[in-house]
């Protein structure tokens, strides 16, 4: 990756030398070895129509962000007509909430008169950057960013060339974010998973808090309600009872597999991702565990399993409605929006 301290000083002076000293486009084109024009058209997101070189665009915008190096805010107008083109990144296809998501969002953006344009970044911080640059490359008005894993590196990308983003599923801080009420969400589903357990196994007990990441938002969020829904019982909740191996099924299973679970157990599971996994440990199980559980995201199969209490559904159409009305009406600075989920009863 290129640095500002590793270019000579002899040939140029250091751009952050000086620390009233913007950078220029003369300046980026000059680290870079190309022309100022060719810098402008990188920054705009019209190289393609030049025949720039992805290589090359790829580095100036590398250069650009190091160096921090901002548009001036009327270079949006260098733009002689709108594209009608929104995108969108999402992290994964593989469960129903981020395919939901992208349906949704499609159907909305097309009712607004917009094209939609979704990829999947796969939860990698460097194919989310490249997809913001690939959005504005082909001149989108303005991307959701939808849980990425660095939202301010998305906006930081965005911004220089006047493209507005707004963060779904996971909040930054440098732009408007919408999110699921997750403290609020989990707590409410850690309290019927309580109830159950204690109407039905005669006793409360700790629950166990089952997949995710513990760096993550929404983890830290869903993991405090799960907190303090224990607290209002008196109850601790021992360490070992949070078994977060990311959102996989094959390790979720593999954790269950390797703890001595408590007879008479409840589970709090984090994402149908991770209860994939517990499905696959209970039905592998010796004999069939006597457990209660409940999920903090929704499957219209997994409802009818006879362990599963209920799920706690986070409101997608809510939350597109937020982000399409951040939209059609930036608001002013960074505000972020918590929806409130929905309890869906198991059958």
């Amino acid at each position: 990756m290129l640095r500002p301290s590793s270019f000579s000083r002899g040939t140029m002076a250091g751009i952050g030398d000086s620390p009233t000293r913007r950078p220029t486009i003369y300046d980026l084109a000059q680290i870079a070895g190309t022309s100022p024009s060719a810098v402008s058209a990188i920054l705009n997101g019209t190289w393609k129509k030049r025949r720039i070189s992805a290589s090359l665009a790829e580095r100036v915008s590398r250069i650009a962000e190091e160096q921090g190096y901002a548009v001036n805010l009327q270079a949006r107008l260098l733009r002689r007509e709108r594209s009608r083109i929104i995108g969108m990144i999402i992290p994964k296809y593989d469960n129903r909430y981020f395919g939901a998501i992208a349906e949704q969002f499609e159907a909305m953006a097309r009712e607004r008169g917009l094209f939609p344009v979704i990829t999947c970044t796969q939860r990698d911080p460097a194919l989310e950057v490249e997809a913001a640059r690939e959005m504005i490359s082909y001149q989108a008005e303005c991307l959701i960013a939808t849980g990425a894993t660095d939202p301010d590196r998305i906006a930081g990308v965005c911004a220089p060339s006047g493209v507005r983003s707004i963060n779904l599923d996971l909040p930054g801080t440098a732009v408007p974010s919408v999110v699921s009420d997750n403290f609020g969400g989990a707590r409410d589903l850690a309290r019927r998973i309580l109830d159950r357990v204690t109407r039905d196994f005669g006793a409360p007990a700790p629950l166990y808090f089952i997949g995710g990441r513990a760096q993550d938002h929404n983890t830290r969020e869903r993991l405090r309600g799960f907190l303090a829904a224990h607290a209002e019982l008196g109850l601790a909740v021992p360490p070992a009872r949070c078994l977060m191996h990311g959102y996989s099924a094959t390790k979720t299973e593999a954790a269950l597999a390797g703890v001595d679970i408590a007879e008479h157990s409840g589970f709090f599971v984090n994402s149908t991702i991770a209860l994939e996994g517990v499905v696959r440990w209970i039905y592998g199980a010796p004999r069939l565990p006597d457990l209660r559980f409940g999920c903090f995201d929704w499957d219209p199969f997994a409802r009818f399993l006879p362990q599963n209490i209920g799920m706690m559904r986070q409101d997608i159409g809510a939350m597109l409605t937020r982000v399409f009305d951040f939209v059609d009406r930036p608001p002013a600075g960074a505000p972020r929006i918590e929806t409130p989920c929905i309890f869906e009863p198991a059958n």
